[in-house]
């Protein structure tokens, strides 16, 4: 990621700014109360309050989305207007980074637990996610499918927007 600018959509608490460059890292977020305490924690970075549905960031500016167990918090609707707000920040050939909690059909006992243990109301499976962003013109590659903690099935995907 070297040179390159990265948007944190969804940055919570800023944990993730410290893996890359402050004049390069850009963390968006809805709760005013994090974003302030992600300031405050690391000042030397660049957090924004996600107002609405517009990302506070210019066009084509953005290199990287990274979007880390996010995506389960937002309905479906929602998640349309965001992916068509990334297609506008992104550079041409920019990307979408995420990693989700994935359902799977062949471990309903580790979905039942997931639906309890997290506070996302929107856990989906893999073809939920990935059909959001072919809807919209993306290319998508499951880079990994993997498991944490024995019973918490996660899915690690990119997506760029298809060259025609």
């Amino acid at each position: 990621f070297k040179d390159k600018t990265i948007l944190d959509f969804g940055s919570g608490t800023g944990v993730n700014c410290t893996l890359f460059s402050p004049e390069r890292y850009i963390g968006v977020e809805p709760d005013q109360k994090r974003v302030m305490y992600s300031k405050k924690l690391y000042s030397n970075y660049d957090f924004k309050v996600l107002k609405e549905y517009s990302l506070p960031i210019e066009n084509e500016s953005i290199d990287y989305i990274l979007i880390i167990s996010v995506l389960h918090h937002i309905s479906c609707a929602d998640i349309k207007t965001y992916i068509e707000e990334f297609k506008r920040v992104l550079k041409p050939n920019g990307k979408v980074i995420a990693i989700e909690p994935c359902m799977y059909k062949h471990k309903p006992f580790c979905n039942i637990f997931m639906n309890w243990l997290d506070q996302g109301r929107f856990i989906r499976d893999e073809k939920g996610y990935i059909d959001f962003f072919h809807k919209d013109g993306y290319k998508c590659d499951v880079l990994k499918r993997f498991t944490k903690c024995f019973v918490y099935n996660e899915l690690f995907f990119s997506a760029c927007l298809k060259k025609y």
